[in-house]
């Protein structure tokens, strides 16, 4: 099975773009990879990539892909799973891994990303970052792993000083740690820390990229964010309905981009933390909704806006906050999908993989 027979041609030309980066992936050869949460939408982007530089430059790599759900795994990645180069493990990355074997890189990224499972599981939302991180961090040290990837994201910065507009990679802000809500940021707070504990002790070399907005194939109709919201409609023929101005500003990545920022950093990158994130497609929530509209234009859906006038001044009309990816694109990264092209990719991902 090569790159080229992938199911989904989407997925195919975006890993195709991703390994023809100018990277030193050599590094990479006849390794043993490990991806948590491995049918996500960013980690299954990793799997995708390591199998790709299999393909095209015969890298040797063996892929375990360690996932909570088998059956979610299996719909979603397909015969994937079926290559004599993957191996499949089901189990929660909060219990630790038997692995009988070396492993040389890990990519941590099984943690509840869905908003509304940080309301109503955080117990199990927390656990994944504290207990997970622990658990493979030991698993690194014992198996000599070369370098540790935790998929981290903006969340930590918390509440920062109004009036910012960038946010560098030593802006904290602040957290209320008795708000069960926080239970991912301070999660991915504790991670990090997690990882400069096992950095200092044990040498381990540990990266964290921190994401904001990402979008594109992977993520899941329900997902609960806007994005997966405006894709769904779109998808189903419906209008976009907004309760808001949809002035609120954000940086929205591609999720291609966000995962060749994933290999900028484990490659190149000499530092452990790196804000991954497009400024250059820094638009508002508005005109994501529109772009999504302009990519299937045939169906002739409306943006409705349903403004309650009487909380109109409630809201915020120039909410914004970015990362400042400075210190990625030193290294070379650079994004390649705009809007326009991300959301028209995203809407045929879903038409080749889901039912109206």
């Amino acid at each position: 099975m090569t790159i080229n027979k992938l199911e989904n041609h989407i997925i195919c030309e975006d890993v195709e773009r991703i390994i023809s980066e100018d990277l030193p992936w050599e590094k990479l050869r006849g390794s043993t990879a490990l991806v948590t949460g491995a049918s996500g939408m960013i980690p299954s982007y990793v799997l995708y990539t390591l199998l790709g530089l299999n393909d095209s430059m015969d890298m040797g790599i063996k892929v375990i892909a360690l996932v909570r759900n088998e059956e979610k795994a299996r719909r979603i990645l397909g015969s994937v799973l079926e290559r004599d180069d993957v191996e499949l493990i089901a189990q929660d990355v909060s219990i630790p891994l038997d692995y009988d074997g070396d492993i040389d890189y890990i990519f941590h990224g099984g943690s509840a990303a869905r908003p509304r499972e940080h309301s109503a599981t955080p117990t199990a939302t927390i656990r994944a970052n504290l207990v997970g991180t622990f658990n493979l961090l030991d698993l690194a040290v014992s198996s000599h792993a070369k370098s540790f990837v935790l998929m981290s994201s903006s969340e930590v910065y918390g509440q920062v000083p109004a009036g910012t507009k960038s946010i560098s990679e030593t802006d904290y802000g602040y957290l209320d740690c008795l708000n069960p809500r926080s239970c991912y940021s301070e999660g991915k707070r504790a991670a990090e820390t997690i990882c400069a504990s096992f950095m200092a002790q044990y040498g381990i070399d540990c990266k964290t990229p921190r994401f904001a907005h990402i979008y594109g194939p992977g993520l899941g109709l329900n997902d609960g964010r806007v994005q997966a919201d405006f894709a769904a409609n779109v998808f189903r023929g419906e209008d976009i309905v907004m309760n808001s101005d949809g002035s609120s500003m954000r940086s929205y990545t591609y999720v291609g981009d966000a995962v060749s920022g994933i290999f900028y950093i484990l490659l190149k990158g000499s530092e452990t933390a790196y804000n991954v994130a497009d400024s250059d497609n820094t638009i508002s929530i508005r005109q994501l909704a529109e772009a999504f509209l302009a990519s299937r234009p045939e169906k002739n859906l409306k943006l409705v806006m349903n403004i309650d006038q009487s909380k109109k001044a409630s809201y915020n009309p120039a909410a914004f906050i970015g990362l400042d990816n400075s210190k990625l694109k030193a290294l070379g990264w650079a994004p390649k999908v705009s809007v326009a092209e991300g959301t028209g990719r995203m809407i045929s991902h879903y038409e080749i993989t889901e039912k109206a």
